[in-house]
């Protein structure tokens, strides 16, 4: 079986919904015509045309806002190294992207959880975590969370922006699926809100072009993104140019955007398929149908272990994530679901193999 493993695991799209012709013709298309830049040493902020193309996609940002890291988790890592210091109140979202408690638990932070509702962070617990002290940041992820799947409600956007301003705290919007709503447009980012240079915003490429090409940015105050542009120099010289010059001949010629169409029409295939097996075999799984992005947060019956059962699901020929790894605690009963990583025909059947170890594990339990 274990050859033959279904993973649910991991947060990356499975290979038959990679662009390798459109990512080809790019390569060759930015060889012909930037090579020179794209074989070169870049600045900190990366390749300039990217920078313009980025703050134009958001429609009202100047191209000095904008700077281009190895992907969206190094420009979180950058930015915590660059805002924090041991001992400063950080918010979590709970549960949280386990890298995310990796990087601010290496920093010595202090970790403030704040639950998740079906819309978002709650902003009463948020409040109440104010009243004990003051904070420095709070990391949300506003769209199609990872893991939980939930989005911010634009009500709540405008609330913690508010909070931010009134406080003066930072907020990092951690935003890489913001491109892939299954319908309509996504929301109004918090930057686009924010009026008192509080937040600073990040997203990817990895998800709406491949996680290979390892391109993300940061978006923000000019004057942040300079000083984390130096830092970026100092530390690397610049991204990866060749990537990034691939990245934008793809922006500038309609492929990405083509591919987004694609890709957000093949993960809601998957979401669909991934809901209905869910709701024929697991019927008492509890969740939040995610509006887009990669991710399904599954909530089982209370006193269900979620890692026994992951331990058991692999003897199935089947992989997920315990929910433990995304809470500072508790999180028992929960698992996180990747439907990205699975073509719609095998949904169905990784869900029961999902629910013969669930059998298995209440059983012997039961015995």
């Amino acid at each position: 079986m274990a050859g033959d493993t279904i993973s649910f695991a991991r947060g990356a799209p499975s290979a038959d919904i990679l662009p390798r012709q459109a990512v080809a013709d790019a390569a060759a298309a930015a060889l012909a015509t930037d090579w020179e830049r794209a074989l070169s040493y870049g600045t900190g902020i990366g390749h300039p045309g990217l920078c313009e193309w980025i703050a134009e996609r958001h429609g009202w940002l100047e191209a000095g806002q904008v700077m281009i890291t190895n992907g969206s988790l190094e420009a979180g890592a950058m930015l915590f190294e660059h805002l924090l210091e041991p001992g400063d109140r950080v918010v979590v979202e709970q549960p949280t992207y386990d890298r995310t408690l990796l990087m601010l638990r290496r920093l010595g932070v202090e970790l403030v959880p704040v639950p998740l509702e079906a819309d978002g962070l709650d902003i009463g617990a948020l409040e109440a975590a104010l009243a004990e002290g003051p904070l420095k940041l709070a990391h949300v992820i506003p769209n199609f969370h990872n893991p939980a799947g939930c989005t911010l409600s634009a009500e709540k956007r405008v609330r913690l922006v508010e909070l931010a301003a009134e406080h003066g705290f930072r907020i990092f919007e951690d935003d890489p699926y913001r491109e892939l709503p299954f319908e309509g447009e996504a929301l109004e980012t918090m930057l686009s809100i924010d009026r008192a240079d509080r937040v600073i915003h990040a997203s990817s490429f990895s998800k709406t072009i491949s996680p290979g090409v390892r391109v993300g940015y940061l978006a923000g105050p000019v004057g942040e993104i300079a000083q984390l542009a130096k830092r970026a120099n100092e530390t690397y010289i610049s991204p990866n140019m060749l990537a990034e010059a691939v990245v934008l001949e793809l922006c500038r010629s309609g492929a990405l955007d083509r591919n987004i169409e694609f890709v957000k029409g093949a993960l809601r295939e998957r979401r669909d398929a991934l809901v209905e097996a869910l709701r024929e075999q697991i019927p008492e799984a509890e969740f939040v149908v995610p509006d887009g992005g990669y991710f399904l947060w599954l909530d089982l019956a209370a006193g269900t272990d979620a890692t026994a059962l992951l331990a058991e699901a692999k003897s199935e020929g089947v992989a997920f994530v315990a929910a433990p790894d995304f809470m500072l605690d508790g999180g028992e009963s929960s698992l996180r679901l990747s439907f990205a990583s699975v073509p719609p025909g095998r949904i169905a059947e990784g869900v029961s193999r999902i629910a013969r170890a669930l059998d298995r594990i209440r059983a012997g339990a039961a015995a």
